[in-house]
């Protein structure tokens, strides 16, 4: 930034310890700060309601929010009691995701029915309403919509003008309630809090409770 190479810089799909404390650090070291943070969010997964977007508003940070349509669970494709090719498209990367069989799909098949119930009301489809709840979330900049061909482009900048209303987000809360993920977003990374045993067990000579309690 110094250099006048980049007008700005941030972080992708970090939580929000990291956020801050990268934010503390820049400013002990006197380096600027992260401007944005780019992290997943949809009507499935919305989970950083909880403290990442509160945080990114108290830190004045913008943020980028990607895959609205949930890896294209909420693309319209993907129905309860409909065929699912899982050799192709989207399911072929990750089958997991889309398999009706799998029991950790059933919620997300059961609110994707009710979500498209609301879209039929509100007379606009699935992703328009998708793309619509995102960027209704005042600490949103903006909503990267990811799109693979001209027509899905065409047909998510035709919904752009849609607004939710007060109505409208509170069934979508009964549907999905605030800060709840149905699946993981990140499921490509995990803290190392949770990968490194190291991280989660003391020392062998130091498990002991009684020798715990002893020392104070």
């Amino acid at each position: 930034m110094q250099a006048g190479k980049i007008r700005a810089f941030g972080c992708s799909a970090f939580p929000a310890q990291e956020i801050v404390e990268a934010y503390h650090v820049a400013g002990w070291r006197g380096l600027q700060r992260f401007r944005t943070e780019q992290p997943p969010y949809s009507l499935l997964a919305r989970g950083i309601e909880a403290s990442v977007l509160p945080t990114c508003q108290r830190l004045g940070m913008g943020v980028l929010t990607w895959s609205p349509l949930a890896w294209g669970f909420l693309s319209g494709k993907y129905r309860r009691g409909g065929d699912v090719n899982l050799s192709a498209g989207r399911p072929a990367l990750a089958p997991h995701r889309f398999d009706p069989a799998l029991p950790a799909n059933a919620a997300k098949y059961a609110a994707v029915e009710r979500l498209a119930e609301l879209a039929a009301d509100l007379g606009c489809s699935l992703p328009h309403l998708a793309v619509a709840f995102a960027a209704a979330h005042p600490a949103v900049s903006s909503v990267i919509i990811g799109p693979r061909t001209m027509r899905q482009l065409d047909d998510l900048l035709s919904g752009a003008a849609l607004a939710l209303d007060d109505q409208a987000l509170d069934r979508i809360d009964e549907i999905v309630p605030p800060g709840t993920n149905l699946y993981r977003p990140d499921d490509a990374w995990a803290p190392p809090a949770l990968t490194s045993p190291a991280l989660r067990r003391r020392s062998p000579a130091d498990r002991a409770a009684a020798e715990r309690r002893a020392g104070g």
